[in-house]
């Protein structure tokens, strides 16, 4: 049996491995002008990658339960129409191999459901790299409350300090910071590397293939874990 691995590096999926959050944005607009309401598409493209229930509650703060219900339903009814569209970004195949050869955990920290999970599992094709993945069954909150990248850690038995998270937003940023986790921030999501910083990230990068070229340098955070 080979050794446990002592140190992780746990990965994002949706607007970091996966070209996905414009259509998260359409899908959204699309849901709230069908629920009876209308948030500007930069709003919401700012709320990306939140906890679904933190989402409603930022962009819909005087709606009632029932409307926020709706809307979320109608967000998984167009979602779907855009996942067979869905592609991956540059690099990020190629990083979870690079990861993974090096000897790290490679983590797939996500709070997406299962229905969209197991399309963005598809599209990775990553299984022979990957150690462990967590979805929006494993915690009642998801990003930016740091249950996700906690439960992540846990699934393969790394401490903070010896692991590195991957994401696009400020909520990847921000629930790494609440454990201790050092978080590489990516621009693919749509968010600048301003205000990824200003979040708190230890390094910012165009994308995966960007993280994965410094790595292969002996640089950034990933490469620090040996």
């Amino acid at each position: 049996m080979p050794d446990a691995p002592s140190t992780a590096v746990l990965f994002d999926i949706d607007g970091t491995l996966a070209d996905s959050n414009y259509a998260h944005v359409d899908a959204w607009w699309r849901a709230f002008r069908a629920a009876g309401e209308s948030v500007d598409a930069w709003r919401i493209h700012r709320a990306i990658g939140m906890d679904s229930g933190r989402l409603l509650e930022e962009l819909l703060p005087d709606a009632s339960d029932e409307v926020r219900d709706q809307a979320k339903q109608f967000h998984t009814a167009f979602y779907s129409e855009h996942m067979p569209q869905l592609r991956l970004l540059p690099g990020a195949r190629e990083l979870l191999e690079a990861v993974a050869d090096a000897g790290h955990a490679v983590v797939l920290a996500t709070s997406a459901p299962e229905s969209e999970l197991s399309v963005l599992r598809d599209l990775l094709d990553a299984s022979a790299w990957v150690t462990a993945e967590t979805s929006s069954e494993d915690v009642e909150q998801a990003k930016p409350a740091p249950g996700i990248i906690q439960v992540a850690l846990d699934k393969v038995g790394v401490a903070a300090d010896r692991a590195v998270m991957v994401g696009d937003a400020m909520w990847d940023v921000e629930s790494s910071g609440k454990v201790g986790l050092p978080c590489v921030g990516v621009m693919t999501g749509g968010i600048g590397g301003d205000e990824l910083r200003g979040a708190g990230a230890a390094a910012v990068y165009d994308d995966a293939a960007a993280v994965l070229a410094a790595f292969r340098a002996g640089e950034g955070p990933i490469a620090a874990l040996a």
